[in-house]
């Protein structure tokens, strides 16, 4: 079966029963997935001809009130349907943070949104404690530590110091057909009111070429923000449009092995190419 036809399946038997695999935009579901935006692209355009998702006139999905179950009786192997709570949970909590949009986390209210039991949602929220994201506080619940302006202006700092001595200890082993697949996966929108098409691989290609334990474990660790900040970003036609030519810049340096081009590209990618950061903490 074809990856088109797995990620079909995935979320049409995540809308059979009413939910979704992740939020419906292009940018999250090809970070869901572990794929470029170019096979969601596909999918979300047949699911649209299906009458399974509709886009709104924003250009926002939605899905349609009855949803026809997926065909046949198990699910093609390679790409499970996700179940586990763990992700969804981390992600609100993430999102909570960033937008400041409240104190607490409920155990009640998000063990019935989860339709899991208060024990299973408090055992999620002692793991989420371990990252800083939560503090427990007797007789009150769970505290979201909200992140400021200055708590994602030193992690941009600490992002660009660990990505660029990536970049340094992996610049040996890049291949070139690698770069080249993602530079053109990187494609400009084909009119005025088209959306680009973002592959933001290369920074974890970067991370996974370096191969050093402590630079990954702290993109690993801060995983979360990568995605939300990336499908914030896909959301935003300006911002997007300046990913494409900043992730062409980067890689073609990378491709000429101009060491010195690929380093500046990529601080000045990492700097100046996350407009949302000036919105944390008001309206995404």
């Amino acid at each position: 079966m074809e990856l088109t036809e797995k990620i079909e399946y995935d979320i049409t038997s995540h809308l059979s029963v009413g939910n979704t695999p992740c939020k419906l935009t292009v940018a999250a579901l090809a970070l869901h997935y572990g794929v470029s935006q170019t096979p969601v692209r596909t999918v979300i355009s047949k699911l649209i001809d299906d009458g399974k998702l509709i886009k709104l006139t924003n250009g926002r999905l939605q899905t349609p009130t009855d949803v026809d179950a997926p065909k046949g009786p198990t699910a093609p192997s390679g790409l499970p349907v996700s179940t586990d709570p763990y992700p969804a949970i981390l992600r609100e909590i993430v999102q909570k943070s960033l937008l400041a949009e409240e104190t607490f986390l409920r155990e009640e209210r998000t063990a019935a949104h989860h339709h899991l039991s208060r024990s299973a949602v408090r055992e999620i929220c002692h793991l989420i404690e371990g990252q800083g994201l939560l503090e427990h506080i007797p007789r009150r619940g769970w505290k979201i530590r909200h992140f400021t302006h200055e708590d994602l202006r030193a992690y941009q700092d600490t992002r660009e110091v660990l990505e660029l001595k990536a970049l340094d200890l992996a610049w040996g082993r890049m291949v070139d057909t690698d770069l080249q697949a993602m530079h053109d996966g990187n494609i400009p929108a084909r009119d005025p009111n088209g959306f680009p098409v973002i592959d933001n691989r290369i920074h974890g290609y970067i991370i996974e070429k370096a191969d050093n334990f402590y630079i990954s474990d702290f993109f690993k660790r801060h995983a979360p923000f990568f995605e939300i900040l990336f499908e914030w970003e896909g959301e935003n036609r300006e911002a997007a449009a300046d990913a494409v030519d900043q992730h062409h810049e980067i890689l073609t340096a990378l491709i000429n092995r101009n060491r010195k081009n690929a380093a500046a590209a990529l601080t000045h990618h990492i700097r100046f190419n996350h407009p949302v950061l000036d919105r944390i903490g008001t309206t995404v």
